[in-house]
């Protein structure tokens, strides 16, 4: 299975080739800013492939908020099969307050599991880069994040989320709940070898994140990492406990290449690392599996790490970057498109460098866009 690369972006017009690629893709918009963004993301890929050569064909399906309000399921049977037929899958976002009841029977977030279980997904990929142009965006020091550049691998399909037992029980004053943690070795041994195949392409580092010191299942962890590690003697690998790894992610981010970690500490990490970046709206993933799709690549599922932003949906101010550089990720990755997704990485990099913003990583003296133009910003900015 094809572990890719990132290499230096083309211009548009040296892509044309002979090599027609068909691409099949299932879009879940889902719930909230989900529609707004993935229509972005949606007209960047239809800009490229159409001067590159390429076709899409895309399914539309239900999940989430909007799957449970058409068919009283987040995953609906018609959405399984249309993503298990696909080449890779876009996704939007799930979720907000309408189902946020915490005594309901479905809820949106079980739709976004089940799909990862579906596919197969073990492998959830979230870089963060922070771009010279967004310094200004972060919370912290210039100095401290310049040049940060790093890869979180969030185990995807044990842990806590898919544990058994889970519930809760009684009536107030008495009532108890339980979560499960549960990982195998084949689980953990899979996870980090993909961290080890990638670092060998960006500094050669893997930092594996667990809480050793407390919970046999990190201590399972760490012993299988270093099993793992022993197959790549030229990647280094440092094992730091979570909390500790939550403090550096602040202190010393540039320390870091590849994160390896569990599913529930990838989650909180990922979001606190998104911090380095000025916005969560600047932040895309890509969610990977063991199977492989009719081109001999890896099928995933690619979102932006934020939520659903009900508080700003349909007003046409969300930050599609986030989107657009997932759709990126699904090129290189499910496509083997690289040249293409490297195109598509610049045109983002090009328009915040030309000082266009959205609302959420507007500073003073840039111009602030919305989700629409900002789109039509990148797509602009695709062949210069």
């Amino acid at each position: 299975m094809p572990i890719l690369q990132s290499r230096e972006a083309y211009p548009i017009s040296s892509l044309i080739s002979s090599l027609n690629m068909n691409l099949n893709i299932t879009v879940l918009a889902g719930d909230g800013i989900g529609p707004e963004v993935t229509a972005q993301a949606i007209l960047v890929l239809n800009n490229v492939a159409s001067r590159c050569g390429h076709t899409i064909s895309y399914e539309y399906a239900l999940l989430g908020g909007c799957a449970i309000d058409a068919t009283g399921e987040a995953l609906p049977s018609d959405t399984a099969t249309k993503c298990e037929a696909s080449d890779a899958v876009l996704l939007g976002a799930v979720g907000g307050p309408k189902w946020t009841d915490p005594k309901a029977r479905i809820r949106p977030e079980q739709g976004l599991l089940g799909i990862r279980k579906l596919m197969g997904l073990f492998a959830n990929l979230r870089p963060v880069k922070v771009y010279d142009a967004l310094i200004d965006a972060s919370t912290l020091k210039p100095e401290v994040i310049r040049g940060v550049d790093m890869l979180i691998m969030r185990e995807l399909t044990g842990g806590a989320y898919f544990g058994k037992p889970q519930g809760r029980t009684g009536e107030a004053p008495n009532r108890s709940a339980v979560d499960t943690t549960p990982y195998t070795e084949a689980e953990i041994a899979r996870l980090m070898r993909m961290a080890f195949e990638l670092a060998r392409g960006r500094r050669k580092k893997v930092t594996s994140v667990d809480k050793a010191n407390v919970l046999a299942t990190s201590r399972l962890w760490r012993e299988v990492a270093h099993e793992v590690a022993a197959e790549f003697p030229d990647v280094e690998i440092e094992d730091v406990l979570v909390d500790s790894c939550s403090m550096f992610l602040i202190r010393t981010p540039r320390n870091y290449d590849v994160i390896a970690t569990e599913n529930l500490f990838g989650d909180i990490l990922s979001d606190e690392a998104a911090m380095l970046a000025g916005s969560m709206g600047m932040l895309p993933s890509a969610s990977l599996g063991e199977f492989i799709n009719r081109h001999g690549f890896r099928r995933g599922l690619y979102e932006p790490i934020h939520g659903s932003a009900p508080d700003i949906a349909g007003k046409g101010i969300a930050n599609p970057l986030a989107t657009i550089l997932s759709a990126a990720m699904m090129l290189r990755w499910s496509f083997g498109l690289t040249a293409e997704a490297d195109t598509i990485e610049l045109a983002v990099e090009r328009a915040l460098a030309d000082g266009l913003r959205c609302k959420d990583i507007a500073s003073v003296g840039t111009t602030v866009l919305g989700s629409a133009e900002m789109g039509q910003a990148v797509i602009e900015r695709l062949n210069l």
